[in-house]
């Protein structure tokens, strides 16, 4: 399927570019044209959903210990960013964000990652990727339903606008979901395909999956099965040009990458800030 339009998101914000989950990732992101964001979410001790991917702060921030034993304050004071600066960028520059910036540095709550959706001049979408397991179960569901209310996305208005989709590896994650916002489309992420999914059949309570793209240099027919399915492919993670090749060959709806501004300059897309159409799965 060449030339299908396919939607490039940014996965943890451009986070080639600049530290994972800081805004300036995600600000980055925006620059060179991804049509959507990805954020991994947890919980804190005091309730907070927080964009960390790792269990524990070690890998990403100048502190220890696990997210959910850390209380937002605490997190604060932490610094995200100056990790990336050991080594430079992926170039060999030592071009980095400025440190002095906060928004490269800070703890990203998602409340402030959704703020920024709505403001950052053009529309976009924005996939959440909820992390289990969890010591804090059903309640990460729970917190993220009512903070997608606070911006009327958990229960729209009919014909309203939803530009957030969530995803998991937990299918018992993707049903506390369809429970609590049936609205929402739920994305099921996958390392491998399950035996009764082989057939390109949708998992239960999503439209959406999201396999590693070592499943489809594999298994190329697989994305066949699905569209054959009415489902839709959303793949992780592509950033070199022998899979944005294979991706468009087979026809994905989705390619999400740690670099989205060569993605987008290997399918011949402009900066210009215009965001391929995206359609969300039942």
């Amino acid at each position: 399927m060449l030339g299908t339009v396919v939607h490039v998101v940014a996965h943890r914000g451009a986070s080639l570019d600049a530290a994972e989950h800081t805004l300036a990732a995600y600000r980055r992101a925006v620059e060179v044209g991804a049509d959507a964001l990805e954020c991994d979410v947890r919980l804190t001790a005091d309730g907070v959903l927080v964009c960390v991917h790792d269990r524990r702060v070690d890998r990403t921030s100048d502190g220890r210990g696990p997210v959910s034993t850390l209380e937002l304050a605490e997190l604060a004071e932490l610094d995200f960013g100056s990790w990336r600066s050991t080594g430079g960028n992926r170039h060999g520059t030592g071009e980095v964000p400025d440190l002095l910036d906060a928004d490269a540095r800070s703890v990203l709550t998602l409340e402030r990652l959704l703020a920024y959706v709505v403001d950052c001049g053009r529309p976009m979408e924005l996939a959440i990727e909820t992390k289990h397991p969890t010591r804090y179960a059903g309640l990460v569901e729970r917190r993220l339903v009512q903070t997608l209310d606070r911006f009327g996305w958990a229960h729209p208005r009919l014909g309203s606008r939803v530009p957030v989709r969530v995803m998991s590896f937990s299918g018992l994650s993707l049903r506390r979901m369809r429970d609590l916002a049936p609205s929402v489309t739920t994305v099921y992420l996958m390392d491998r395909v399950p035996l009764r999914l082989r057939d390109g059949t949708l998992p239960a309570h999503a439209g959406i999956v999201g396999p590693d793209i070592a499943i489809l240099r594999a298994h190329p027919h697989y994305v066949r099965k699905v569209h054959e399915h009415g489902g839709a492919v959303h793949v992780w993670t592509v950033d070199d040009q022998a899979d944005v090749d294979l991706c468009l060959e087979l026809g994905v709806d989705a390619m999400i990458t740690n670099s989205p501004a060569e993605v987008l300059a290997a399918l011949g897309r402009d900066r210009s800030g215009t965001s391929a159409p995206f359609r969300a799965q039942a």
